[in-house]
């Protein structure tokens, strides 16, 4: 996960809009909530698309990441690709190298070796974690699934081999169980996760870097005392409608760097790599507590006008460190 100031490469598979996650935790990292209507930290990797594109956003220079399970060597050994929904599990996985051994060096990104994004295909479901490493290079984490069908794991990481570059390798996950698909969340300015509101201002583009401004309330008031998560007061992961491509972004500066303030507006520099819709998921931590705000977005379209912007009823949503707080 690079700390680079705009969008990094999609990555897995994602197929849903840049959205925001709701809901507190039990833990220390953010899992984005599940609802029933149509209604979650710091991964970087260099954007699909050039910061100087022609905004058409048509073509692709290269592969959005995340959408596959090997890149440059490596390989996402998903030994878990099959859970039942409702059931907590022990999700594992290894990293494996162009030889087939385990990966069991790292360089920490945002206070961690790995970041573990799931989401339904559907974008209704999303999960920020944080796994467990042992020593013979397996990871592991629990998950409760709340709904059964298709997910996308992916795993963000960068190897402590010379050279190395961060990756975002991706693997399907079934959840069984009774299916009832869902539809996206309609796109919108305003999100609203345990008791917070959070407004989204600025205009995602195809091929051309923006500014978005993630400003968050409590009781309409803003919050300026956001506290620092794995080393930023916010983070955001886009997904893509349709394919589930990954995207990480981080903000606009880093705590103590003397540009950024503890709130109640995170800036974030983004490209998109192409047209289309986006689920963005908003990782911030006040007193103590992760929470996490979705939107939908379709690029070159304006939020909705805040005070009437449609909005996924919350639900209640997990954190989870890996170790299963």
């Amino acid at each position: 996960m690079n700390t680079g100031l705009r969008i990094t490469a999609f990555t897995a598979a994602l197929a849903a809009t840049f959205g925001t996650a709701y809901g507190v935790g039990r833990g220390v990292d953010p899992v984005v909530a599940e609802s029933t209507a149509a209604p979650h930290d710091e991964h970087g990797r260099p954007s699909a698309q050039p910061e100087g594109g022609d905004g058409h956003g048509g073509h692709e220079s290269t592969p959005p990441g995340g959408l596959q399970i090997s890149e440059n060597g490596y390989t996402l050994d998903l030994a878990t690709p099959r859970v039942t929904a409702g059931q907590r599990t022990e999700l594992r996985f290894t990293v494996r190298d162009g030889s087939g051994e385990a990966v069991t060096a790292y360089q920490p990104e945002h206070d961690k070796e790995l970041h573990l994004i799931l989401a339904s295909h559907d974008l209704v479901t999303y999960r920020h974690l944080h796994p467990t490493r042992a020593a013979d290079g397996t990871w592991s984490t629990p998950v409760d699934l709340p709904r059964a069908g298709g997910y996308r794991v992916f795993a963000d990481f960068t190897p402590a081999a010379t050279n190395a570059e961060n990756l975002t390798l991706g693997a399907d996950l079934a959840a069984a169980g009774r299916y009832e698909p869902a539809s996206l969340p309609a796109p919108g300015g305003t999100a609203r996760t345990d008791g917070y509101q959070v407004e989204l201002g600025g205009t995602l583009r195809p091929g051309k870097a923006s500014e978005l401004k993630l400003k968050v309330l409590r009781d309409g008031e803003p919050v300026n005392d956001l506290q620092p998560y794995l080393g930023a007061y916010g983070h955001l992961v886009a997904l893509r409608s349709g394919d589930l491509a990954y995207l990480h972004v981080h903000p606009n500066g880093e705590p103590g760097d003397g540009t950024t303030r503890p709130g109640p507006e995170i800036s974030f520099t983004a490209t998109a790599p192409s047209d289309g819709t986006y689920r963005l998921f908003l990782d911030f931590r006040h007193q103590g507590k992760v929470h996490t705000a979705a939107f939908t977005v379709r690029t070159g379209s304006a939020p909705a006008a805040r005070d009437s912007a449609p909005t996924a009823p919350p639900a209640p949503s997990e954190h989870t460190d890996g170790h299963g707080h």
